[in-house]
């Protein structure tokens, strides 16, 4: 480390005020203070408090608790397509499969996501915002396994363009920067985030008789036009293959889906190491979980002859990617609620709504980005009337 120290310290004044890469300065600041805490103060003089952990420090806490979801979602990639095939599979050799689909999607989100945000800091003259560091993970933890790394690309470039650098960058946008991701591919090549994309095959494997590689959301959105029954504990998806949509496979998560969106498990672990560092906000956590489960028993006494809205309640839990956008979506300090009051109405919203979209309109059978890109624009809204009604509580308590 000290070879690393020495090395930046000889090349730095080259970035410096006069000196001939002086444009680039905030490009090194940024990898500078990737590397090392910065030594700087707020003021010159006066009492001031030092602390190791700064925005940097903070982004790399989320991206541990991601760690687990990533892990498990490289070794499903793998699983899935050896269940595919109908054969068999090491545990080294689904990992294998699972890196190589994976670590592609990610240096592609990161390349393209962090040259972006290196012109804007060049061309603004202001420092690289620590962002994306988590967005860049997020975005291929979204994405299927098969997904064309051009469409990452686009998707990643929309993104922060769009829906971050021309809100003013960091901190100043209004949705969600890794769903806006999502929903522009979703929207824009519907075919290809659809369909069979959740299992990757290979060049020249092809799939055994009768396997479907259909999301558990995609059974569901059957369901609902009658085609599939849900309504029974491990009746789920068991025309093709028993058990794999047993509840205790749905939470460990060997399914096809999203590469880290699968497993309500490793989600949960990452929600702990979230909460127990003070980096997410237990409360949204809890009422996404609480909104979901209450509006699935609403529509279990209402169903009657629909028989998405008859499938029991704690599915909607363990399907689709409510966990995972609970956990590190809903949970995002810049678009989510800051009242400690308002999280649990934001929460709750996101929950219910997640449920309404996946049972009333089986085209968007992913309810959950729709629901926490709603509920993004409205955070702000939530949190006006929470305070409009602690200011209203205070005053008569004041004339009393």
């Amino acid at each position: 480390m000290k070879f690393l120290r020495k090395t930046l310290d000889g090349v730095k004044p080259n970035f410096e005020k006069g000196g001939k890469w002086e444009k680039m300065y905030f490009a090194f600041e940024a990898i500078e203070t990737f590397l090392f805490a910065p030594n700087t103060t707020t003021a010159a003089k006066g009492v001031q408090v030092r602390d190791a952990v700064d925005l940097k420090r903070l982004m790399m806490t989320v991206i541990i608790a991601m760690v687990p979801c990533l892990l498990f979602g490289m070794w499903n990639i793998g699983h899935q397509h050896f269940l595919a095939i109908g054969q068999t599979g090491t545990l080294g050799e689904k990992f294998w499969i699972g890196i190589v689909q994976t670590l592609p999607i990610i240096v592609v989100s990161y390349g393209v996501g962090l040259g972006i945000e290196f012109v804007f800091a060049t061309i603004r003259r202001h420092p690289v915002n620590e962002g994306f560091l988590v967005t860049g993970m997020l975005i291929p933890l979204v994405m299927p396994p098969d997904v064309p790394l051009w469409q990452v690309a686009v998707a990643t470039a929309f993104a922060v363009v769009i829906g971050k650098e021309a809100f003013g960058g960091t901190g100043m946008n209004v949705v969600n920067i890794a769903l806006t991701a999502r929903a522009f591919l979703y929207f824009a090549y519907p075919t290809d985030i659809s369909g069979e994309v959740w299992t990757y095959l290979g060049e020249g494997a092809t799939a055994v008789a009768g396997y479907s590689g259909a999301t558990p959301l995609a059974v569901a959105a059957a369901a609902a036009k009658g085609t599939q029954v849900v309504n029974e504990f491990n009746s789920f998806g068991s025309t093709w293959a028993p058990g794999i949509y047993s509840f205790q496979s749905l939470f460990l998560g060997t399914q096809p889906g999203s590469i880290g969106e699968t497993s309500t498990l490793m989600c949960l672990i990452g929600a702990l190491i979230l909460i127990v560092t003070g980096t997410g906000s237990w409360k949204i956590i809890v009422g996404v979980f609480g909104g979901a489960y209450g509006m699935g028993l609403l529509l279990n006494i209402l169903a009657g002859e629909n028989a998405f809205m008859a499938m029991p309640a704690y599915y909607h839990l363990v399907i689709g990617g409510l966990a995972f956008g609970a956990v590190f979506m809903a949970t995002d300090p810049v678009t989510a609620a800051q009242t400690e009051t308002g999280k649990w109405y934001y929460g709750i919203l996101i929950g219910m709504f997640t449920v309404l979209i996946r049972v009333f309109n089986p085209a968007y059978p992913e309810g959950i980005m729709l629901a926490i890109l709603l509920m993004n624009v409205f955070a702000p809204l939530i949190d006006y009337f929470v305070v409009s009604a602690n200011k209203t509580r205070r005053l008569k308590r004041a004339t009393v």
